[in-house]
């Protein structure tokens, strides 16, 4: 997600960075290349910390660390630590859309106006002719909220973001083109709320965590800067080579419906893998839809395309995986699931100024869902 920049300007201290030295092997029995990159992303691409959750197609997990939980103390990573996971939230929220379709109280085709009647307005912008998969699908026109200089690390209401997206013109007509909006998940989360009567966060929470049993992911309550289970500590970086500041503990609620939860990697490893089962979350007609792509661009890899809060990425060994990724400063994540049962996620505690990072990240993913077994 964007505006890390804004958001981490001024926030706490400085501290000198020399890349920590890797850790051992999380497990005794942990696969040399798998840790080998993860070592790399610390050593060669300066992340503090690394983390990963692999898991083979009889359900069997394993995880790897590597660099230090913190600068300052050089506290080993936790093994399966919990991150903030942005933009994976997108995923959650989108389930719970289309769960909600499911039972007949939400239509993908209905125009964003019959759930919230007059709301969204603006230069180039009505909802009587935006539609629920439109918004789903970041297809809208919907100008992201995200785009904000004076966009700051405190406490929003839902309606602030909308409200900060509306100043701006559409970005082009709904269903034109295809662009990243942050603001179209504020949009979903809100249309939950006003179909459902209850707090975005509480539907998450009974229709998926509580569903499928994910003990370490949470929405953060109003007014929660800190990550509540052992975690490694989220860092920001100017430039390349610049020193690194100490951004853990932030008011994730300017993210809310398209990422403001906290999680781990084998929970979402967990996730994504009980997503892609007909009926575990959704039901096949409802999957079906969300599994139904479009060509993506920006900040997604190339060839990657959009469903409806679901990407799918090639893999090198063939066919594709399903995940979504997510960005929130200090913290990176990236991965998802395949059809046959393997899944991988791997974080890093650290937005990196330097662009190449990020693709290696995305390889180790590959690597590690085309090794798994």
């Amino acid at each position: 997600m964007a505006a890390a920049a804004a958001l981490t300007a001024g926030i706490l201290t400085t501290t000198a960075f020399t890349p920590p030295p890797p850790s051992p092997p999380a497990q005794a029995q942990a696969s040399p290349p798998i840790q080998q990159r993860l070592n790399a992303l610390v050593t060669s691409d300066g992340f503090p910390a690394a983390l990963a959750a692999v898991q083979d197609r009889q359900g069997h997990t394993r995880n790897y660390t590597a660099g230090v939980a913190d600068l300052t103390t050089r506290a080993k990573v936790p093994v399966d630590g919990q991150v903030r996971i942005g933009s994976n939230t997108k995923t959650f929220t989108a389930v719970v859309v289309l769960q909600l379709v499911g039972e007949g109280k939400i239509g993908l085709d209905a125009t964003v106006d019959t759930y919230l009647p007059d709301l969204v307005r603006g230069d180039g912008i009505d909802g009587r002719h935006i539609t629920v998969r439109q918004v789903l699908q970041q297809t809208s026109g919907l100008p992201s909220y995200t785009n904000d200089d004076d966009l700051e690390p405190r406490y929003y209401e839902p309606r602030d973001l909308l409200d900060r997206a509306l100043k701006h013109k559409a970005d082009f007509a709904p269903g034109a083109k295809w662009e990243y909006s942050n603001t179209n998940y504020v949009v979903a989360g809100l249309i939950v709320q006003r179909v459902t009567g209850r707090p975005l966060a509480a539907e998450i929470d009974r229709r998926i965590i509580k569903k499928i049993g994910l003990r370490h992911t949470y929405f953060p309550a109003p007014g929660d800067p800190t990550i509540r289970e052992p975690h490694p500590k989220g860092y920001a970086q100017d430039a390349p080579g610049a020193p690194l500041s100490d951004i853990t503990d932030m008011d994730p609620s300017w993210a809310w419906a398209a990422g403001q939860l906290i999680s781990t990697n084998s929970d979402l490893n967990r996730f994504f893998s009980a997503l892609l089962e007909n009926g575990r979350l959704l039901p096949e007609a409802q999957l079906k839809q969300m599994r139904t792509t479009v060509p993506a661009g920006a900040p997604f890899a190339p060839n990657t395309r959009y469903g409806l809060g679901l990407l799918s990425t090639p893999l090198s060994c063939g066919g594709v995986y399903w995940g979504h990724g997510g960005s929130f400063p200090g913290y990176e994540t990236r991965g998802g699931a395949t059809d046959k049962g393997r899944a991988a996620n791997v974080a890093v505690t650290l937005q990196p100024a330097d662009p190449k990072a990020m693709p290696r990240v995305e390889a180790l993913v590959d690597k590690a869902l085309c090794s798994a077994g």
